[in-house]
């Protein structure tokens, strides 16, 4: 559940040619952080260079990047050349194939520059207007390439299987034939496809209002902590002091943070009224029963899965609930409120710098075999990432793995807390998942579906807590990783669940016609929110004034994306016990799934791995292990309670 930032919808319009799938960088759970209005340039010189990023494995210069950008664009007129040929010969459709994977391949790395580059410094005006040539450039891509998928509709299975067996590179795009074939009844005529790629540019209209005022013009607030420290509560200020140990301090973060957002309640309620209607036109216009099913067909997931992960969710939110009363107990709480939800359970004085963070990780992931290791320390040493916050610096964590022809690229905040050590597992999960797909496929399917994308993340994670409760020393440490594990789980299954429902929600109160405003969306949002957490039943009480979050969440301008995290720690949680039981073949099974990138349907690639994702024993697995984790956790408090009880 890490934040992460998505490239834009339009690099999707374009990947037509052997691109059925898309690896890009991933959107927000919760922003972290907002850019000054200044450049801090004492600050910026400050940071070591070996904790930055090195953008010139893309483009040595700007300037290299412009004439690169230039190439692209000049390259959409030999992509339009193709229009009327792919049918003609097995030898015409593989030229036009091969073009499609080199212009790709080019705009990718065109992308990662812009994207990265930007967020490097969000106050940069140059820097952004180079993101913004790639929304254009990914519209007149989507233009140059309309006419690909009806004319490979037009052919048909027969004579496509023709092709492929007289010429047998054809077999590199099988995936992507398959994927556009499926896809039939969804495609349109070509001057429809044609009239809805040049409207790409209109997409992700809403999202990008939000980002730019959430990211550089919301007024935030200031306050004063208990200890007399004056505080401008923006979302990193937030995100840090939310967990304040001062009970306090939490209400008045929670009050002051949700007040702010709550005055923009109507602005925030047209931005995610207008992405929805986007959502349902885009599904409509299609002939998708709905806009979920549209949403799950690019990487054929079937909508058990997600509907199965709430229903199994709803019907354990008693496990939820355990975990509350638990987190009250620990705290010393009577009466558990929603700003209390944060809080670390026990605290540590250990600081982890980004050298002991690394050598963490490494250590961890030992069990996936010296390959992987030695592939992460590659990447730690030669500046595949870059490390520290500082004003300008777009917020959370992300890996950008579409320069197929360079290496992935890891964006952190790391602030030196046992959270940043996760976070680093997670990421780096990312990046070498890209590593091993990349080297194993060509660039037609290296590029993998989300869906199995967030399972080698959160295997990292799984791999991580192992480490560190082996390396625990005294209960109070074993408390920390077990609470540390418990909430994480809590974030990242049925916290992403709730968005995934209130998401689902949203999207057929619009397709039953209803129109929605901030007032509607924040009680929709408001009645999950104390569902979830038990507010009716006195778990944890949840002011009315906090149900404004779902105006905090970037996730919801991202189509039915958060889900998968909830899906992913599930599949995570299954494979990588497998490789810590030492289960015969699991390491590999796992690795194999890495591998495998986006060669297959990542729900196939899956179940082939173990995992089934539209059962119900994947998310039972998860409430085993959570109960487990509480069971152990309350024997040692009863145990340290006794110790009291007898010493006085």
């Amino acid at each position: 559940m890490k934040a992460r930032h998505a490239l834009s919808t339009v690099l999707i319009t374009g990947l037509l040619f052997g691109a059925s799938h898309v690896l890009a960088e991933e959107p927000a759970e919760e922003p972290a952080e907002e850019p000054a209005e200044e450049p801090a340039e004492e600050e910026a010189q400050a940071i070591d260079e070996r904790w930055t990023w090195n953008l010139e494995d893309l483009y040595p210069s700007v300037e290299a990047w412009e004439a690169d950008a230039a190439k692209v664009e000049a390259s959409f007129e030999d992509l339009k050349a193709c229009e009327g040929k792919l049918g003609k010969s097995a030898e015409s459709l593989l030229g036009c194939m091969e073009l499609g994977d080199e212009v790709t391949k080019r705009f990718f790395r065109v992308a990662a520059y812009a994207g990265m580059g930007a967020d490097a410094d969000t106050r940069v005006p140059e820097a952004q207007q180079r993101r913004q040539q790639i929304g254009r450039l990914g519209t007149l891509f989507g233009e140059a390439t309309s006419y690909a998928a009806p004319e490979i509709l037009a052919m048909g299975e027969e004579r496509i299987n023709e092709f492929m067996e007289e010429e047998p590179a054809l077999n590199t795009y099988q995936q992507f034939f398959h994927t556009t074939l499926r896809q039939a009844p969804f495609t349109l005529e070509k001057n429809e496809e044609a009239i809805l790629a040049k409207a790409g540019m209109l997409q992700g209209a809403a999202s990008a209002v939000y980002q730019i005022f959430t990211g550089a013009d919301m007024p935030w607030p200031e306050i004063t902590l208990s200890d007399g420290t004056e505080v401008r509560l923006d979302q990193s200020a937030y995100t840090l002091h939310r967990g304040s140990v001062n009970r306090l301090d939490r209400q008045v973060v929670f009050n002051e943070f949700w007040n702010k957002w709550s005055e923009f309640e109507r602005t925030f309620g047209v931005t995610l009224y207008r992405q929805v209607r986007q959502d349902v036109f885009n599904a409509e216009v299609r002939n998708y029963p709905n806009a979920l099913a549209a949403a799950l067909d690019g990487a054929n997931i079937p909508e058990a899965v997600y509907r199965t992960l709430v229903q199994q969710t709803n019907e354990n939110l008693g496990t939820l609930h355990r975990y509350f009363k638990l987190r009250g107990r620990m705290l010393d709480v009577e009466q558990m409120q929603y700003y209390d939800i944060y809080p670390p359970l026990v605290e540590l004085d250990n600081e982890f710098p980004i050298e002991e963070g690394i050598a963490l990780t490494l250590s961890a992931m030992v069990p996936l075999g010296q390959d992987y290791v030695d592939k992460m320390e590659r990447g730690f040493h030669n500046r595949w990432m870059d490390v520290y916050p500082h004003e300008g610096k777009r917020s959370g964590a992300y890996m950008n793995g579409i320069a197929y022809d360079v290496h992935p690229y890891v964006l952190m905040n790391y602030n030196g807390d046992y959270e940043s050590v996760s976070t680093l597992a997670h990421e780096w999960g990312h990046a070498i998942h890209t590593v091993l797909a990349a080297e194993n496929l060509p660039f037609a399917t290296y590029r993998y579906s989300i869906f199995t994308a967030e399972i080698a993340s959160t295997v990292n994670e799984v791999l991580m807590l192992d480490h560190m409760l082996k390396v625990a020393e005294t209960d109070e440490e074993r408390l920390f990783y077990l609470g540390f594990a418990l909430e994480q789980w809590r974030g990242t299954f049925f916290r992403q669940t709730m968005f995934a429902e209130f998401e689902l929600a949203i999207h057929e109160a619009v397709e039953a016609g209803q129109t929605l405003t901030g007032a509607s969306l924040t009680e929709m949002y408001g009645d999950i929110l104390k569902r979830y957490h038990g507010h009716e039943e006195g778990v944890v009480n949840i002011d009315d004034s906090f149900a404004i979050e779902w105006a905090y969440i970037p996730h919801f301008y991202f189509n039915f994306y958060v889900y998968q995290y909830a899906t992913s720690i599930s599949a995570g949680l299954q494979l990588g016990s497998d490789i810590l039981d030492g289960k015969e073949g699991a390491r590999e099974r796992y690795l194999d799934l890495l591998r495998a990138g986006g060669s297959r349907d990542p729900y196939d690639l899956l179940v082939d791995a173990g995992v089934d994702l539209a059962s119900a024993a994947p998310y039972e697995a998860v409430f085993v292990r959570m109960n487990a984790i509480m069971d152990e956790m309350e024997a040692i408090l009863d145990r340290q309670n006794q110790v009291v009880l007898k010493s006085d």
